[in-house]
Order: C-alpha cells, then structure tokens, then sequence
C-alpha cells in the first residue's frame, strides 16, 4: 500500500481458531513446551482449567495483518506493545483488529492500535504497533 493511502481510522482485521494441532506445531516450532499449553491434566491444575493457546501464537495475527493487510507489504516492526487481558482456549474464536491511530508523512511512519476479541466479546490483548513503510 501506498503511504499516501493510508488515513487515520483506517483499520483491518481477521478471524482464526487455533486448535491442538496449531499449538503442537507452535510449540515445537518456538521451543515453548509449558505443559499449561499441552497437557490437560497439568492445566487442569491452574488458574485455567484448561489449555490455553500461547499468547504469541495468537498475538501473532497483529504481525499477519500488518504484514499482509495494513499497511501490507513493505512494512518493518519499530516497535510493538502487547497487553495480555484474557487467555485464549483450544477452539476458541480470535478476531484481531489494526487500526491507525498516527501517521508521520516524513518518515513514513504508522502508529496502530492493536486489539484481540475472543469468542466475539472479550478483550484478550490490547497494545500498540509502530511500522515503517521502506
């Protein structure tokens, strides 16, 4: 996408479910074996009663929409703030949301606020983006 394009306001967004297999595949991938994430009876143990799905897992449908949606191709992570709010569970829907909250015409740089719904209507991550279109 151009910068000139680009308005604040404008925002994207994407719907996914993760299940064991996505959480397998991930902890494998990243290293991250927490049982809190693999083994039913370990959860069951915890706060969460059950397995959650790793947070950056999840957390990386911001990277996927920046990346592939807004600002798209061509853009570089500055900087990113992720707040976790709410665990999210095998099979449950997540729905991430980038929105442009700054634009800076001189440097091209984008400012976003970064969100995570799960099941429809619960903050799970909140943070903030910043990109640099090259």
């Amino acid at each position: 996408m151009d910068f000139k394009d680009l308005y604040i306001g404008q925002f994207a967004e994407m719907t996914k479910v993760f299940n064991l297999e996505d959480v397998k595949n991930f902890a494998l991938l990243s290293g991250d074996i927490n049982p809190v994430h693999l083994d039913e009876n370990y959860a069951a143990t915890t706060i969460f009663k059950k397995p959650i799905v790793h947070g950056f897992l999840w957390g990386s449908l911001v990277s996927a929409l920046i990346a592939n949606k807004l600002p798209g191709p061509g853009s570089i992570y500055i900087h990113q703030e992720l707040n976790f709010k709410a665990p999210v569970f095998h099979g449950n829907e997540v729905t991430a949301k980038v929105e442009i909250t700054d634009l800076r015409p001189d440097k091209k740089i984008i400012t976003l606020q970064t969100t995570i719904i799960v099941n429809k209507n619960v903050l799970a991550l909140d943070g903030k983006a910043i990109v640099k279109l090259i």
